[in-house]
């Protein structure tokens, strides 16, 4: 492995996605900017096009989901070069890395390499049982290795745009990747930043106050556009947005936890009490989940 080091339609989200057969990628684009397109499905995949290269975000669940959106890029793409990165670890972001051409760059933050190394092999085994359609998609994956791994940033000069790939710190997933491209002013923020879907935080992976760190960072960005691994496409309001819910949340939990009210009846509350709050917000399932979270690291 090659090291460079350098410092819209609803879906629900990976952890909360029925246990049925995950949707397809389908061969279609919609232009978000100048240079950056979106694959919009289960997730969002971004391609971005310069002169020189072309940098696609995400992949599709398993093999025939990246050939699909292959497909979409060869159609996109005037660049000689192809960089694939992924936004973090989990399946749907990263199992279909093998539907592209053998010769194209992949480039990850070393922390989220590491996950994948870790959790990867597990994470396809459970979405394989949840239909026969996924088993089939999965079947016999493995990733391998980058050609490229970095710390903290790596910037990637396609031809008349860059691409700032960032790593901020755990939020959702310890390995969480950020892509903001340059000068369009597009920000693809993996689940950090979603419209109006409750945040998932596993165990052992992600926290809510790394999720804030995360916002706070990006926020000064001030993006243009957003492109969700999930959800609809927004605006840089989308930010704003996200981080009020979330400490919306955080603080209610905390405020019962202060009250000595067990965890499990202040997920049950919190979540009834969110739905109200919240109706036009997806995954309220979520709620309870993320209740745990902030009881555990306060």
């Amino acid at each position: 492995m090659k090291s460079l080091l350098l410092s819209a339609i609803t879906l629900l989200p990976l952890a909360t996605a029925p246990a049925q057969n995950m949707p397809l990628v389908e061969e279609k684009s919609t232009r978000v900017s100048d240079h950056v397109y979106a694959i919009v499905g289960f997730p969002n995949i971004a391609v971005v096009t310069g002169s020189r290269a072309t940098l696609v975000v995400d992949t599709g669940l398993g093999p025939r989901n990246g050939a699909t959106a292959m497909r979409v890029v060869k159609k996109l793409s005037t660049g000689q070069k192809l960089f694939l990165t992924t936004t973090h670890f989990h399946v749907e972001h990263t199992a279909g890395e093998a539907g592209f051409p053998a010769e194209t760059i992949i480039i990850r933050p070393a922390v989220q390499q590491q996950e994948a190394e870790r959790g990867i092999a597990g994470m396809i085994a459970r979405f394989s049982t949840f239909s026969e359609q996924n088993r089939e998609l999965l079947a016999g994956v493995k990733l391998r290795e980058p050609d490229m791994v970095f710390d903290s940033e790596a910037k990637l000069d396609l031809g008349g745009v860059t691409a700032r790939l960032l790593w901020f710190g755990a939020g959702h997933t310890k390995g969480d990747e950020l892509i903001f491209v340059e000068p369009d002013s597009t920000l693809i923020p993996g689940d950090i930043v979603q419209d109006k879907i409750v945040p998932r935080v596993n165990s052992g992976e992600g926290t809510p106050k790394g999720w804030l760190a995360l916002l706070d960072k990006i926020e000064p960005l001030k993006p243009r556009y957003v492109i969700p691994d999930h959800g609809a496409l927004g605006d840089g309001s989308l930010i704003a947005k996200e981080r009020a819910f979330i400490v919306d949340l955080q603080s209610r939990a905390l405020a019962l936890k202060r009250q000595g009210v067990p965890v499990s009846d202040a997920g049950k509350q919190l979540t009834a009490e969110f739905k109200a709050k919240y109706p036009d917000w997806a995954s309220m399932d979520l709620v309870a989940g993320f209740v745990e979270r902030v009881y555990a690291e306060n």
